[in-house]
């Protein structure tokens, strides 16, 4: 009965627009004071020992690369060179969108950074090329959603912190299917051109396309740098987030020399601003997940379960849906931290592989970004295009139709995710 209240007071906070964070952990005090097993001081042990974990030290190196990848230039360097070679095809302007969100999402591992620093860029510059502008806003927020698929991941390092999986691991499983995801919306930006008949920038000389690729070298270096870094031993995912940091700034700041002393206050109060929100979310739910641990609530579900001997396909069918309808008003650092302790004990009885999850997991937080009412990347691309919510929402609803059918793909062919990590590890 408890558990039961506990959820609904949860449900009754944020409907009142209290900061899932703190719904969480508010929640959860209340039903622990009225248990009787409860004492403030227990509470933030609890919230503090959440963030101890080495592993968490990664998500602010990777936020801050991030953003300050998305101010110092790279990003444009590396949209030039993508349309140095492709931006004359027929539709090459959606091709060079989704191509160098795939390679953006290789250096920071976030959705929304992804989405703004493409399609602060790419939006003007093909709404100027004669493309429709809600399909273009679609297309960046879509594409955008790469971020967190493609490692580094963020929502792949709360996973396996949560987990206990190897983050180098879960990495490696998202390679495959972030190729896979990259292509098929690349395949469909280039029906949707030639259906519409979308033209593409004057045809660039040999010289012209070779020199925007030089200018363009230390942004496509970083993705190695980094996962090279991971796969190689020679860095752990926290060392490896601090590394891409400081070859961002240096490349911004002395190469590019984009990034002035004045932009360091905002980047930092980005960073800050973003890295704390998840902190707070991950040290609230602990504490929710303390409770539920303590009632024993995982173990009566996968009881339950395996009572009824639900096959697993019929579990991959409700966990899905239940994580697409829960995208539509959480983020992707909420719906893993609330539900994977439940769901673990599940898996574990049925035989499931917590790497192939976290990837059929990931595709779906892809969709919380861009499902309303609160998808991260709607907001982004919204804000950027100077657009209402509404048209952005119109422009992105073909691509989580496509989403949702790669999905199924993943469910059903664990060895697209497995293929790499099995190899390596």
């Amino acid at each position: 009965m408890l558990t039961v209240t506990l959820f609904l007071i949860f449900i009754f906070l944020f409907l009142l627009n209290v900061p899932i964070a703190i719904s969480l952990a508010l929640s959860t005090v209340i039903i622990l004071s009225l248990s009787g097993d409860f004492s403030l001081y227990m509470v933030m042990q609890r919230m503090v020992a959440s963030l101890t974990n080495p592993a968490l030290m990664a998500i602010p190196g990777f936020v801050f690369a991030g953003v300050i990848m998305s101010r110092g230039g790279i990003a444009k360097y590396l949209i030039d060179a993508a349309n140095a070679w492709l931006g004359h095809l027929k539709g090459g302007l959606s091709i060079v969108t989704v191509l160098t969100c795939m390679i953006f999402a290789a250096i920071c591992g976030s959705s929304p950074a992804t989405a703004a620093a493409i399609g602060s860029i790419m939006i003007p510059g093909m709404v100027r090329s004669g493309y429709d502008k809600i399909y273009a806003m679609g297309l960046v927020a879509a594409s955008g959603t790469l971020g967190i698929l493609i490692p580094p991941s963020i929502p792949m390092v709360l996973y396996g912190v949560t987990a206990e999986e190897s983050i180098g691991q879960l990495f490696m499983a998202g390679v495959i299917p972030g190729i896979i995801l990259g292509c098929v919306l690349i395949l469909t930006a280039i029906i949707y051109a030639r259906k519409r008949n979308y033209g593409g920038l004057p045809k660039q000389s040999s010289r012209e396309r070779w020199l925007a690729t030089f200018k363009a070298l230390p942004a496509l270096f970083l993705p190695f740098l980094i996962l090279g870094s991971i796969y190689l031993g020679v860095a752990t995912p926290t060392e490896a987030a601090m590394i891409a940091s400081l070859y961002a700034i240096l490349v911004s700041a002395f190469l590019y020399r984009e990034l002035h002393l004045r932009d360091i206050r905002d980047i930092l109060k980005e960073s800050v601003s973003t890295t704390s929100m998840i902190y707070l979310i991950i040290s609230a739910a602990m504490v929710f997940a303390l409770y539920l641990t303590n009632e024993r609530v995982p173990w009566m579900v996968s009881e339950w379960i395996a009572a009824r001997k639900i096959p697993v396909w019929m579990f991959f069918f409700i966990t899905q849906l239940m994580f697409f309808i829960m995208g539509t008003f959480l983020e992707a650092a909420s719906i893993i931290l609330i539900t994977l302790p439940i769901l673990l004990p599940i898996m574990k009885g049925l035989g499931i592989d917590p790497i192939h999850f976290a990837v059929v997991m990931t595709v779906n937080m892809e969709l919380a970004q861009i499902t309303p009412p609160v998808g991260l990347n709607l907001f982004v691309v919204s804000s950027i295009a100077k657009e209402p919510l509404e048209k952005v929402i119109l422009g992105v609803l073909p691509f989580i139709m496509i989403m949702i059918a790669v999905l199924i793909v993943f469910v059903a062919l664990p060895q697209l995710s497995l293929f790499l990590p099995q190899l390596m590890y």
